[in-house]
């Protein structure tokens, strides 16, 4: 009886220190590139920025300089792919001309959405 509670407790560590190093890991590729530019590899997997709590990545278009954040929760790839190979597939949908769409580049992590998705416009200022 003694042995599975001191397993349960150690079990629960582990994940608290598994989460706490996603996050560290998150965090310093995030300050990486925010600070530096780069290098983008190694980077956190997609599970380990959302195990860690960073689930948006901001990325900023070559082009048109639009800044979006990009929830990570929502990208259609496996949860063990790093995150400096989602970059070229991501493209700006602003300054898309027919099939071509700018490519964009990789700012930081967020732990929540600093950008909005769309710019809000009140219906009645729409006619003006």
């Amino acid at each position: 009886m003694g042995a599975k509670i001191r397993a349960e407790g150690a079990r629960k560590a582990a994940t608290a220190a598994i989460r706490e190093a996603d996050r560290a890991e998150a965090e310093a590729w995030s300050l990486r590139m925010e600070g530096y530019g780069g290098p983008a590899q190694p980077s956190p997997s997609i599970g380990q920025c959302l195990n860690g709590g960073y689930g948006f990545l901001q990325v900023k278009c070559h082009r048109c300089d639009t800044e979006a954040s990009i929830p990570l929760g929502c990208v259609r790839q496996p949860r063990d792919t790093p995150v400096w190979k989602l970059e070229p597939s991501l493209k700006c949908r602003n300054c898309r001309k027919g099939s071509f769409a700018p490519p964009v580049h990789m700012i930081k992590l967020t732990e929540e959405r600093e950008i909005t998705p769309y710019k809000w416009v009140h219906p009645d200022e729409e006619d003006r």
